[in-house]
């Protein structure tokens, strides 16, 4: 059997794909390269070249990089097989374990995985090093064979300063020594090792073994004993726990490494998030369970005046004077939102008229379960200056327009009276008054957004019993749906009365109302509109009211439903073409219901229908 080892660390890689990162890697390592694309070669250069370790590639064309594995294991025991492939699965990682690899990497790998595995196969090398010590040449050569095919390199020495000199020049990791040796004897031998390196595992080996001897020279150190004459299997189970011994104690000097790195790693990144949070130039604070501030970043303690000196530690409302403010961090801190949450945004008006939004997350522990909030602020005082001013102007505009369009209304009107009168075809001013009515609509709607944006339009939430607003509703829009022939029907499902919601009843009239119309107007004759509300959750939890406005009319496509939330918006096609509208009513909803903390969603299929759903919580 050829001995593989000698002092350079030679690594071959079989690969056909040309690994130059993987080729520059090794040789910074200091570390002799050779390669080949085709099973063939790789047996020639084993043949030639004593080789360390094999990079293998377990899939190439035209070769079975588990049957190269196999025929490396088994004719070169010594060589420590390291398997890579692009296709990585555990499945793969574990047939190519058992079939004789070393490690398993999947590609594409990074450098520093690369050179973690090749050091640990390095050192694996290095405790693979044996010296048989002893003054028979017969059990000397025989312990050597044995040895050497369990891919271990051997070294030999007959006398004890012998086997000193070469444990000065080589680095070995088991010596199996005999006690009887002319000049120095094997105790003196285990006493110069063992002040020397107590890390090399010495097996004693004699032909005179006593209890005595055998305790004395556990005593000083040996890590096993053998009694001559010994059976081959006896040598090789000895010298194999001596092996694992290794094994494991470098796997916890290389675990301890890693440790060490991970941790030293891990305050590096603590470093770079706190120097990123430092520089964010929005607000951003984090809170514990009870709401202390344990973290936050300059530019928060700017956005409130704060003394740059003040420290952590302290209730949030130590920093904020806004109350509500501090209420949605203890809602938020406290485990009122689940991860998977909407979280409404929080506006907090400072003096000077200057305005920041608040949005805040609940931080997740171990288990997923709230430890604390992070809330982060944004400075949106300009937005609503624009905002003011964009809402001043649509108001001022409106105005403008409304009074004269309404005039116009009112003077076409009476000319189209005289007209019917005289028997003359009113179409042009039936055309005319029609699109001064769809304006006065389109301004009034303006008008509308304008003020649910500026917040003027809101009026003080009170609890409002919603079937019994949703059955005046529907009551009011059946003689909309009868001059269709139309059938709008009401289902309140489960218990009833469901308890009161507290919001605006104007808004929610405004958002069930254009809901409703919309279904007439986009629903042929003889069509059907039903409205479905339910409640939503368990009782212990945060439930919720869904109301579900669906038609069996026109249906919208697919590619329209992202947009048609979008002001102006509207679907115009053959079938709806002569429906008037000012494509704002379903801003104006959404805007409603987003104010409220509640959701809209939309389902549509063309000719099939529409269903709108809004879900409302009652605790807002």
């Amino acid at each position: 059997m050829e001995n593989n080892f000698d002092e350079i660390t030679r690594v071959l890689i079989v690969d056909e794909e040309e690994g130059k990162c993987c080729e520059e890697i090794i040789r910074q390592m200091n570390y002799e390269i050779f390669k080949a694309s085709r099973g063939e070669t790789v047996f020639q250069i084993l043949r030639k070249t004593k080789i360390s370790i094999v990079l293998l590639d377990l899939k190439m064309s035209g070769a079975d990089g588990f049957e190269i594995l196999r025929l490396i294991h088994e004719k070169y025991p010594a060589v420590l097989v390291i398997a890579v492939t692009e296709f990585a699965t555990v499945e793969t990682a574990i047939a190519a374990m058992k079939t004789g690899a070393y490690d398993f990497i999947p590609k594409p790998f990074e450098p520093d995985h690369l050179r973690s595995v090749l050091n640990r196969a390095v050192e694996k090398l290095s405790l693979e090093r044996v010296l048989i010590v002893d003054d028979e040449e017969g059990i000397r050569e025989g312990s050597a064979r044995i040895i050497s095919r369990m891919g271990c390199k051997v070294f030999k020495a007959s006398r004890g300063e012998e086997a000193l000199e070469i444990l000065k020049k080589e680095k070995v990791s088991i010596v199996l020594l005999d006690l009887k040796m002319p000049g120095m004897d094997g105790m003196e031998v285990l006493n110069r090792i063992q002040r020397k390196d107590k890390s090399v595992l010495v097996i004693i080996i004699t032909g005179f073994a006593t209890v005595d001897t055998a305790v004395e020279a556990m005593r000083k150190g040996a890590y096993d004993f053998i009694p001559k004459p010994f059976e081959p299997d006896h040598l090789r189970i000895v010298v194999n726990r001596a092996r694992e011994k290794l094994r494991l104690e470098q796997e916890a000097e290389w675990l301890a490494r890693e440790r060490k790195k991970n941790l030293a790693d891990l305050d590096t990144e603590k470093s770079r998030i706190r120097t990123v949070v430092e520089f964010l130039p929005g607000g951003l604070f984090v809170t514990n369970t009870r709401g202390y501030v344990v973290l936050m970043n300059p530019a928060f303690l700017r956005r409130f005046d704060l003394d740059p000196n003040i420290k952590t530690g302290l209730p949030i409302e130590n920093y904020v004077a806004d109350e509500g403010f501090c209420r949605y961090v203890m809602e938020i801190s406290q485990g009122k939102y689940k991860i998977s949450d909407t979280i409404p945004a929080y506006e907090i008006a400072l003096p000077n008229n200057k305005f920041l939004l608040a949005r805040g997350r609940p931080v997740p522990g171990e288990e997923k379960e709230c430890v604390g909030a992070a809330v982060s602020l944004t400075d949106i005082t300009s937005m609503k200056m624009l905002d003011q001013l964009k809402s001043e102007f649509v108001a001022k505009v409106s105005h403008e327009l409304r009074s004269p369009l309404s005039t116009i209304h009112e003077q076409l009107a009476l000319v189209l009276s005289d007209i019917v009168k005289e028997g003359k075809d009113p179409h042009l001013l039936v055309r005319a008054k029609e699109k001064t009515r769809g304006l006065i609509s389109l301004i009034s709607d303006l008008l509308d957004l304008s003020r649910i944006e500026s917040g003027m339009l809101r009026h003080a939430p009170k609890p409002v019993c919603i079937d019994d607003l949703l059955k005046s509703i529907a009551d009011f829009m059946t003689t909309n749906a009868s001059a269709k022939h139309q059938t709008l029907t009401l289902d309140i499902i489960g218990m009833q009365p469901f308890p009161p919601i507290t919001a605006d009843p104007i808004s929610l009239e405004s958002i069930f109302g254009n809901l409703i119309a919309n279904a007439i107007n986009y629903t042929p004759e003889n069509g059907k509109i039903k409205v479905r509300a339910e409640l939503v959750g368990e009782p212990e939890s945060r439930r919720k009211i869904r109301v579900a406005v669906a038609d069996n009319g026109f249906g919208i496509e697919g590619k329209y439903l992202d947009k048609i939330f979008d002001r102006f918006f509207r679907v115009k096609n053959e079938k709806t073409r002569y429906i008037t509208g000012t494509g704002l009513g379903l801003p104006i909803v959404k805007s409603l219901t987003e104010a409220m903390g509640g959701t809209i969603a939309v389902e549509s299929e063309p000719d099939r229908g529409t269903t709108f759903t809004v879900t409302l919580p009652l605790d807002n």
